[in-house]
């Protein structure tokens, strides 16, 4: 029996759902977090770079590379273990090392990534963390190190995985230019779950730093839809009271709305991903089953406080954005009807003057007409008087009572000929 024919993307598919497994991860360990994005248009770069500059980092540790077109890389570089996953806009680096420093967070931790690598990066650091996942402490000992570690005002802090670890971090850049996220594990946690934790704090911070470019969009766009409302009451106002020729004003309107959708085509990608970047911020922190410690904000209400002000920013940029341009798009149909009731009373007066010339002219003709009638009645008597001449004397006549007598019969025809033509031309 012939088997049934799967679908080409049948297998791609479904490896799809298990392509970027968790890592899992010994405590103690530190891992360093980079993620990388191309400064403008990030979504239609060339992807191919991104793969090449993996492979230049695996090549200074002569590792395996990944295979052609890979969108995710897994293995270890030397003494470390390296996660590699290529997005829509960016890619991220995870590097996960055995132990802790004798520093917190120190920053030679990030020296695993050499500088002139770094410096050859196909495009710019979005966000970059260190890590330290230590065996969880006494209460008062997590308080100390918390205290020492993260600026208190910014604190974020909680239980996660129903007391699987503790963590935190105060969202800051530190002066090496990295965060500091603290996950101090419970000892009956394992090394797979211990890896989920640090996978979800990455992509927290790295969706809130995506997001985060559509709110500095929304701040850039706030200016000149300031400008562009003003200008569309003030065309609202001309329009209303008559006081600028409609034709002027519809020009003007024309162009506000034209801008207006160009900067709707410039920002939708960009907000459309700030949306799906929250959502997924949102989504990371609701699965880590956040509860308070010690009194402390959690993540969930630090995003609350700080995160979801800019968001609600964002939503409300796009929305004004969507409503200028209907508001214009409804100015431009009110005031294109106005142009065209003024321009059909227009045509309307140039079809009434065109009525009366059209009588005149019919007029005019009927006249030229009459006066035609005369003037070849006038030759074609005289010609008809040469020819009759001759006759006259047989007849017994003068010529005036020979040109009277064919005077009458002569202009009857003309007139009659006159008459058949105007009906053929009719």
């Amino acid at each position: 029996m012939q088997p049934i024919e799967d679908h080409p993307l049948r297998y791609k598919m479904a490896n799809e759902l298990h392509a970027r497994p968790f890592p899992s991860v010994e405590v103690p360990a530190t891992a360093v977090f980079l993620a990388i994005k191309q400064a403008e248009d990030a979504v239609a770069r060339d992807r191919g770079a991104d793969l090449a500059h993996l492979i230049a980092l695996l090549d200074r540790h002569g590792a395996a590379h990944p295979q052609p077109g890979a969108t995710h890389y897994s293995g270890e570089i030397g003494r470390h273990y390296l996660k590699w996953e290529q997005h829509t806009e960016f890619v991220t680096y995870t590097v996960f090392t055995r132990g802790l420093s004798a520093r917190a967070f120190d920053p030679a931790e990030f020296e695993v990534f050499p500088e002139d690598w770094l410096a050859d990066a196909p495009g710019v650091r979005v966000t970059s963390a260190l890590i330290r996942v230590a065996p969880r402490p006494e209460r008062a000992q997590v308080l100390a190190d918390l205290g020492d570690w993260f600026v208190p005002e910014s604190l974020a802090v909680s239980e996660v995985l129903d007391g699987a670890a503790v963590v935190a971090t105060d969202f800051r850049i530190n002066p090496a230019g990295h965060l500091r996220i603290a996950a101090l594990v419970d000892r009956s946690a394992d090394a797979r779950r211990v890896g989920r934790i640090v996978q979800r704090l990455c992509e927290i911070e790295t969706y809130k730093s995506m997001s985060m470019m559509g709110f500095a969009r929304a701040r850039d766009l706030s200016g000149r839809m300031g400008e562009i409302e003003a200008r569309l009451t003030r065309m609202m106002a001309g329009i209303s009271h008559g006081d600028a020729p409609a034709d002027a004003v519809l020009d003007d309107l024309l162009q506000a709305s034209a801008e207006l959708e160009r900067l709707i085509a410039e920002s939708s990608f960009r907000f459309g991903a700030t949306g799906a970047y929250e959502a997924i911020v949102n989504q990371r922190i609701e699965v880590l089953r956040e509860e308070r410690f010690e009194g402390r904000q959690t993540f969930g209400e630090f995003m609350m406080r700080r995160y979801d002000p800019a968001m609600r920013t964002v939503a409300s940029t796009r929305s004004r954005l969507e409503a200028l341009a209907e508001r214009a798009m409804r100015a431009g149909e009110l005031l294109r009807t106005k142009v065209d009731v003024a321009r059909s009373a227009q045509n309307q007066a140039l079809l009434e003057s065109m009525d009366r010339r059209a009588d005149l002219a019919l007029r005019l003709q009927e006249t030229v007409e009459g006066l035609s009638v005369v003037a070849i009645s006038y030759y074609a008597v005289s010609l008809a008087g040469y020819l009759l001449y001759p006759l006259a004397g047989a007849l017994g006549v003068g010529k005036g009572v020979l040109t009277a007598g064919i005077t009458v019969p002569v202009v009857g025809a003309v007139w009659w000929m006159v008459r058949r033509i105007r009906a053929r031309m009719h």
